[in-house]
């Protein structure tokens, strides 16, 4: 799925607060840079980080609140 449609279904997830994906998905991100397994039922070998940390919340695999 392309990044724009990744992020339109993101965004609609967290209620369109944009500045919560953006922190969702850096943190993410920096947990999958540090080792953590993504949650992805494909192969991201060859995703950035940021890629795979965008399509797990898209598919609601990672439970985003402000509370994170």
């Amino acid at each position: 799925m392309r990044t724009e449609k990744l992020t339109a279904v993101a965004l609609e997830k967290l209620d369109f607060d944009k500045y919560l994906l953006a922190n969702a998905v850096g943190k993410r991100a920096e947990a999958i840079a540090n080792g953590e397994a993504s949650l992805l039922d494909i192969d991201t070998h060859g995703m950035k980080y940021t890629e795979i940390a965008l399509q797990e919340i898209a598919e609601g695999k990672i439970l985003v609140s402000l509370e994170d």
